[in-house]
């Protein structure tokens, strides 16, 4: 992918897109012309919205990250947002960072009245979101951050997660929603199953490598490391900075939640069952995320193979970057962003590669891709809302 995809500027006073750069594959400014949005107030702007936005779980981390892409999204407006620890409260006294935004105070999700609600971002825990899903209104639109509807074998779900599906005719109807490799699914999706962070930094390098016959199904070796908000916001001894500071640790050696849900698309991508072994470590920063995975090459199959089949794979995706030949991936590159960076390497030991690829574990790991999602099944540009550049140093 050239250097034009990062020709588009986001400030909060509005966006410019330069030099004719690609925006999106749906909405392209003619060449050579500048189109610049002025700046909207945000006090007025959620009554011109289209669509009506419910956020269900608004003071997590997911919740709140929705609320500050939102912020710069022209369509959709927040016309409910639910908390039950905070029920009451207004947004700004739960992130004073979104003080600036005129949100509805926050209710408890049995005090919800969704009449005014087109669809909604479901935020809320693994476990707890089955039976409010399908209590919500038949004509919402849902896009679920939890787990409960990405693995479609329930008995699965049951096994990982140790308790019963409560919504196994929802998970039926549920879409998975890794967007650039099911947007057509997710077009014509009415509840999408958002993909895991770890899921997402992995299956974007693999399954195109997968599908093409590039690399053996078998041996594959994934290193991922996340920073400490993707445990989420609830008190927890583990996460307090005294734990997580100067240190690094491996945790859910073997047995890690996203290990069915990465090897479920993997396992489709190869029409064949694969088995990984992947490792997740904690690392002492709030957020990013990197994974390393080695493979075997396929028999005759080079580098410079898995390199071509990777651009031309992403050429033509906003959000999913190959870097020039050589380039290692850092997450300082992506913090806040919705992009995925990745490159590939070859290993000191002959006929295996080393592949990097990193995100934001909030943004393209969670709420970014939440967003896009939504935008395709509404039928809007796929990056609308979501052209903030990485927030660096």
């Amino acid at each position: 992918m050239s250097t034009a995809t990062f020709g588009s500027i986001c400030f909060d006073t509005g966006c410019f897109w330069k030099d004719g750069s690609k925006i999106s594959k749906d909405n392209k400014p003619k060449e050579g012309k500048m189109l610049v949005k002025c700046a909207v107030n945000t006090k007025t702007q959620k009554a011109n919205k289209e669509v009506r936005i419910g956020v269900l779980g608004a003071s997590g981390y997911t919740g709140s990250e929705i609320v500050r892409l939102l912020a710069n999204h022209q369509h959709f407006g927040i016309t409910l947002m639910t908390a039950d620890r905070k029920a009451g409260q207004s947004i700004g006294s739960v992130f004073p960072h979104l003080v600036s935004q005129d949100l509805p105070d926050m209710v408890s999700v049995k005090d919800a009245n969704f009449s005014d609600v087109d669809a909604v971002f479901c935020c809320l825990p693994h476990g707890t979101t089955q039976e409010i899903i399908k209590a919500l209104p038949k004509g919402l639109k849902i896009v679920d951050l939890s787990a409960d509807f990405r693995l479609r074998d329930i008995s699965e779900y049951e096994e990982w997660y140790g308790q019963a599906h409560r919504a196994p005719d929802l998970q039926k109807e549920a879409v998975y929603g890794l967007t650039e490799l099911l947007r057509d699914e997710v077009k014509s999706a009415r509840l999408v199953a958002n993909p895991g962070c770890y899921p997402t930094s992995i299956q974007l390098p693999l399954v195109p490598l997968i599908k093409a016959n590039l690399i053996e199904f078998r041996n594959i070796i994934i290193d991922a490391k996340s920073g400490v908000s993707g445990a989420g916001r609830g008190a927890k001894e583990a996460n307090l900075y005294t734990e997580i500071s100067e240190g690094i640790y491996s945790y859910g050696i073997t047995r890690h939640r996203h290990v069915p849900e990465i090897e479920q698309g993997l396992s489709e991508a190869a029409n064949s069952k694969i088995t990984i072994s992947f490792t997740p470590h904690l690392m002492p920063m709030n957020r990013g995320m990197q994974s390393t995975i080695y493979v075997e090459m396929a028999p005759g199959v080079t580098i410079d193979d898995l390199y071509h089949q990777l651009k031309i794979s992403y050429q033509d995706e906003e959000f999913v970057v190959l870097l020039e030949r050589g380039v290692v991936p850092h997450t300082h590159n992506v913090r806040g962003s919705n992009y995925c960076l990745m490159n590939v390497f070859p290993d000191r030991i002959p006929g295996r590669a080393i592949i990097t690829s990193v995100i934001d574990n909030l943004v393209k790991g969670a709420s970014g891709q939440a967003l896009q999602n939504l935008n395709v099944m509404m039928g809007y540009p796929e990056n609308t809302g979501l052209l903030y550049q990485p927030l660096f140093p």
